[in-house]
């Protein structure tokens, strides 16, 4: 294939699926900080959130946007929610017409509470807007662990050539079409798997937790279908795939922000001392909005937004759900409305 990809933004799933695509076709990744540039080329490692793990030899890095952008027949977005607009409006001064524009973002836009693809649309209208997400940690990937992904997009012939990009023996990429689904299941997971943390770091059991992630995916669903997405989307990779793997993984930055505030740290002591995003901090807050616009009960991601805004503690969110607490009252999140 005769097609050049620009990565947007040098995080660690950025890298990883610039690591990808590198393996199909000449691919560029642009990195805001010239000295990781300069790693990737020189070392093809990524030390600052890639520990221990080599990039493909073949993969590019620049800091200069220009020079990302201008060739590119793809230009991949792998920058937080709260960025992607404005780096989005940068990449519009440099992109050819028509190119298409992949999401790898897994959030909401705070105030205009907007899926990614749709902040494409705006900011780049008549470019085809498509996103992959699933159950994907970068580090298990980057070792060569099977995984498997969804590319969802309306165009077909978009979809088509990025699953050839993407797709590879280990890497499966399955084909979407339902956008609104598989990106509001991107968003919302992140939110409940800060609950699934909360439950780890409060020392509750699996069975709690176990229940915690189901409900929560009844929540997922009923906000995903109220907004236009489809039922089964919820049940497959973008949904409980990603779900699962977000709320298990000691990888999981989301988890990780639940557990330090299962332990009773405050949401500033845990977020000052990170250097990703926690998208499902900022999530929450936007679901919540979006829950009472569409009359839906998201009593886990209320719970959920409460901590997160410093009005509640772990041990609030979980009353009725932990040993000692109130003699083993059922918490409302176990109610099914």
């Amino acid at each position: 294939m005769h097609i050049r990809v620009a990565v947007i933004g040098g995080g660690s799933w950025g890298t990883t699926v610039a690591h990808l695509a590198a393996h199909s076709v000449p691919t560029v990744l642009w990195a805001r900080r010239g000295e990781l540039a300069r790693e990737v080329n020189e070392q093809h490692t990524n030390e600052r959130y890639l520990p221990g793990y080599r990039l493909h030899p073949d993969l590019r890095a620049t800091d200069d946007l220009v020079e990302a952008v201008r060739g590119a027949d793809l230009v991949v977005m792998g920058v937080p929610s709260q960025g992607f607009r404005s780096a989005l409006e940068q990449v519009a001064e440099h992109v050819r017409a028509w190119v298409p524009v992949l999401s790898l973002t897994k959030g909401l836009e705070q105030g205009t509470r907007l899926r990614m693809t749709q902040v494409i649309n705006e900011v780049l209208p008549g470019h085809p807007a498509a996103v992959l997400t699933g159950p994907n940690l970068a580090k298990e990937i980057l070792a060569g662990d099977a995984a498997a992904a969804v590319v969802a997009t309306h165009d077909p012939v978009v979809a088509e050539h990025l699953q050839r990009i993407f797709h590879q023996q280990l890497f499966r990429v399955y084909v979407n079409r339902d956008v609104t689904g598989c990106e509001v299941a991107g968003a919302l997971k992140n939110v409940i798997a800060i609950a699934a943390g909360m439950a780890d770091g409060l020392g509750a059991g699996d069975n709690t937790k176990a229940a915690v992630i189901t409900r929560g995916l009844a929540e997922i669903s009923r906000l995903g279908e109220a907004m236009g997405g489809e039922f089964a989307t919820f049940s497959g990779l973008a949904g409980m795939g990603d779900l699962i793997a977000t709320c298990m993984s000691t990888q999981s930055r989301n988890r990780f922000v639940g557990e330090q505030l299962g332990r009773g740290r405050t949401i500033d002591e845990v977020i000052a001392e990170m250097n990703m995003v926690a998208e499902g901090v900022k999530t929450s807050k936007v679901v919540m909005s979006l829950a009472h616009e569409h009359g839906v009960d998201m009593p886990i991601a209320y719970e959920v937004h409460e901590v997160c805004r410093g009005e509640a503690t772990a041990v609030d969110a979980y009353r009725g759900l932990i040993r000692g607490q109130n003699g083993g009252v059922e918490h409302p999140t176990l109610e099914y409305r």
